[in-house]
């Protein structure tokens, strides 16, 4: 299975290196940030499985960053799990309203915080699988026929192929690596090359041209990776 990616955002540096430590250990890909701007940014260029937000930050705190991120249009479904030093329930009734998945009170216990993270994980799984049909401006994929259409024009895709697709298509405007790619794509078989994504990148573009699509519904950005834009 893929390592997922976790995004760690608080201003005390101590708490960020044990966070990093602790999910690392676990199998967790780790990304810091420690204040709320920074957060979003991040959030703009990274595919982020989950954030562990803490409630008090410099400048945007973690409730206002909360709302940021349940408001914007690509990265809004991403689960949340806050972090508090405060005792008040108001702030997690507060967190949890506003859209936060779990919270977890400092100190923190670190065998309670990784259950909570795999419990929000399975959750936010489940949640994505349920759905037969992943949608984005004219791409339709029917995830149990294993059909694509573009604009209503049918395309013919590989196994491999569909599940590249597929997997930008579930995370329009997020921008994933080739290492990313094969992680989750290629996962449980053997060494490839980053270049494999290439090729297959370079296949599902000749085949959308071949159907009179614009190969630039997938965008290379450059040193980085792939992604859907959000706009052509």
């Amino acid at each position: 299975m893929a390592s997922k990616n976790i995004l760690i955002v608080d201003d005390d540096p101590i708490v960020l290196r044990m966070l990093e430590s602790a999910l690392s250990k676990n199998g967790y890909h780790t990304f810091k940030a420690e204040s709320g701007e920074n957060a979003l940014r991040i959030l703009d260029a990274l595919a982020i499985d989950l954030v562990l937000l803490d409630v008090v930050l410099p400048g945007m705190d973690g409730l206002n960053t909360l709302k940021k991120i349940r408001n914007h249009p690509t990265y809004g479904f991403v689960p949340v799990l806050m972090l508090t030093s405060r005792d008040s329930e108001i702030d997690h009734v507060i967190g949890l309203e506003l859209g936060a998945d779990d919270y977890i009170s400092k100190p923190i216990r670190f065998h309670e915080l990784i259950a909570r993270i795999k419990a929000v994980l399975r959750r936010a799984d489940s949640n994505r699988t349920s759905f037969s049909k992943v949608v984005f401006r004219g791409l339709v994929m029917d995830l149990s026929s294993r059909q694509v259409t573009v604009n209503d024009q049918e395309i013919e895709l590989s196994f491999k192929e569909f599940e590249l697709l597929c997997l930008l298509a579930k995370r329009p405007g997020r921008v994933f690596t080739r290492a990313e790619i094969l992680d989750t794509v290629w996962s449980e078989e053997g060494f490839w090359e980053t270049r494999t994504v290439d090729v297959h990148i370079r296949r599902i573009r000749k085949k959308l041209e071949e159907i009179g699509q614009s190969p630039l519904l997938i965008e290379t950005v450059r040193n980085v990776g792939y992604r859907l834009p959000m706009s052509l």
